[in-house]
Order: structure tokens, then sequence, then C-alpha cells
């Protein structure tokens, strides 16, 4: 009998070992320069975000975009309805980080689980964009205005990529952040709403 209890007491602590060490590796990463919506959640400037202020890093969808990717209205949560608060366009009132057109910008992004990586890739919306509703395709530029290649190399736990941009845009844009993971099957999102 006490081995059988004993027995069992191993197999529910690997069990809960397993269970621990795939839970900690759910993290991920995100853009906090400029600030992402998921930032802003997390620290509490924006409420009623539900649980993405507890995961900012956390916003994994499939791979691929813009040809596949997260459904046009739900790409700033990555597809995934957990965070959907993130495409509330909130009436246009999500903050904005000022920025100037043409001007050089650090993008930084923090990475709680580092993976092999395709790319980096930054896209913005085009002019005549409406910060009042969902973001679609439709409102971003067909290619990023920087992309970042890294061949399967894991990033450092922090990157900054310098990018320069478009000298054509005025008033509330919003910057869209893709993170290609290059072994498995999906990437990472985050938007950051910017005033030129």
């Amino acid at each position: 009998m006490r081995k059988k209890i004993s027995a069992a007491i191993i197999g529910i602590g690997i069990v809960g070992v397993s269970v621990l060490s795939t839970g900690g590796a759910s993290g991920h990463g995100y853009t906090d320069s400029p600030t992402s919506r998921q930032v802003y959640c997390a620290n509490g400037t924006v409420k009623d975000c539900g649980e993405i202020q507890w995961e900012p890093q956390s916003v994994e969808g499939s791979k691929g975009f813009p040809a596949r990717g997260p459904a046009d209205g739900t790409i700033c949560a990555g597809g995934n309805t957990r965070f959907r608060e993130l495409d509330d366009p909130r009436a246009g009132q999500w903050p904005a980080t000022k920025v100037t057109a043409g001007q050089s910008l650090g993008f930084r992004w923090k990475l709680t689980a580092r993976h092999a990586t395709t790319d980096f890739r930054y896209y913005l919306t085009k002019s005549g964009y409406d910060p009042t509703k969902p973001l679609t395709r439709a409102d971003l530029e067909s290619r990023p205005f920087l992309t970042v290649p890294y061949g399967g190399r894991v990033p450092d736990a922090t990157v900054t990529h310098q990018g320069t941009l478009p000298a054509d845009r005025t008033g509330k844009q919003l910057v869209l952040a893709v993170w290609t993971i290059a072994d498995t099957g999906n990437a990472f999102y985050a938007c950051s709403d910017v005033q030129f």
C-alpha cells in the first residue's frame, strides 16, 4: 500500500512539474517602444483590458502575415479571442506615441521567452486610416516599412530595430509589429498607436 501511495505522489509530482514547465514557457514577447496596446493595458494606463493586462507577452497567432495569420479585425490580438480587447478601437482613444513623419525611430521588443527567429516586420497604416474601426489588412501598407531578417538566430532578451517612418503620414496612425518564429507555425503581434 505504501509503495502505491509513493508511486502516486511521484506521478503527481512529475505531472505538476511538467505543467509548471509548460506554463512558464507561455510568455514570449511584446513591443514597449513605441508603447504597444498590451503595455498600456499591463501598466494600467488603459482599463478594462481583460487577460492581456497579466500577459502582455502572449499575443501569439499564426504566422505568414499578411497572406495568412490573424483575420481582419483580430490582428492586434493575433487572432486570439482571449485578448480581443486589443482589437477594440475604443473610439480612437488608445494613447499614442508622438512621432514625426520621416523620423528615425527605435522599435524595441522585450522577449520573455526567446525563439529561433525568421524576422521582425513593421507595417504602418495608410493615409486615411480610421482609428475608430478595428484594424484590417486594407488599412495597412501591403509591404512593411522595416524588415529585420534573423535567419533562424535567437535574439537577445531585449532587441531594438532602428527604422525610418514614412514621410507622408499625418494624424493618428498605427504600427503593427510582427515577430515571426522560425521553428513553429506562429508569430507574435503588437499594435502601437502613433500620432504624427
